[in-house]
């Protein structure tokens, strides 16, 4: 899962922004599952607290990274859209 993640994040940095938004949308879930496993871990007793608590920390930062880069792919993707799909004005129309 950590690599398919990074897999993600790294295949979407070199794609153009229309492009990204799957692979992050990807990354994101992908790290969402973790953070689930690894508090299944946790919960059984399985995972130390500290470490959790770490990983737990790191896992919360990459996900708010991941969730701000998502709402800008999206926020561009849809001004992208609204630019295609609005009419345009021909010179010396009223």
């Amino acid at each position: 899962m950590f690599i398919e993640t990074i897999e993600a994040i790294a295949s979407a940095t070199f794609l153009s922004p229309s492009e990204k938004l799957p692979y992050v949308r990807l990354a994101t879930r992908k790290v969402e599952t973790i953070k689930i496993l690894l508090l299944v871990l946790w919960e059984t007793k399985s995972f130390a607290d500290k470490r959790y608590i770490d990983l737990s920390s790191k896992l919360e930062t990459i996900s708010k990274m991941l969730s701000g880069w998502n709402g800008q792919l999206t926020k561009l993707t849809q001004q992208t859209q609204s630019k295609q799909n609005s009419p345009v004005a021909k010179a010396g129309e009223k």
